[in-house]
């Protein structure tokens, strides 16, 4: 058995796209529009794991996407979480549970679907402004 991909519906590709490829780092990797069945598919990977895909699948007709947590979370282990807080922080994204631990933070795509970010190796020494910075939101 091999993992293939993770599969998230999203409502609007532009701010989708923003948010995984602008700020979270990936890339796409293919696309595939379906008229028959009205979707649009979007293959997305991290350089370092490009086996590893997540599959973005836009509706064509609006439909309502309630919450997003109870499907979980998609996982992507860092060099720096400290970094990568910041710099989705730098980019306007709500770290939704900070890297208190120097070890894990949570953020949330546009369309509500929890990120963790897993700092690789050992935790990073607890430092500011992560250590006191309350959670926001849902994560």
């Amino acid at each position: 058995m091999r993992y293939l991909h993770t599969m998230v519906r999203i409502a609007d590709i532009d701010q989708s796209l923003d948010f995984y490829c602008n700020k979270l780092g990936l890339r796409e990797t293919r696309r595939k529009e379906v008229p028959a069945g009205r979707y649009t598919l979007i293959f997305l990977a991290a350089d370092e794991t490009p086996d590893a895909e997540i599959e973005l699948t836009h509706n064509w007709d609006p439909e309502e996407y309630g919450g997003g947590r109870n499907f979980g979370h998609i996982a992507f282990q860092v060099a720096d979480v400290y970094a990568i807080c910041q710099r989705l922080m730098d980019k306007g994204v709500t770290i939704n549970r900070p890297p208190r631990d120097g070890r894990m933070a949570f953020v949330r795509s546009p369309d509500g679907i929890s990120i963790e970010l897993l700092q690789k190796g050992q935790a990073l020494t607890p430092a500011e402004p992560w250590r006191s910075m309350p959670n926001t939101g849902k994560w």
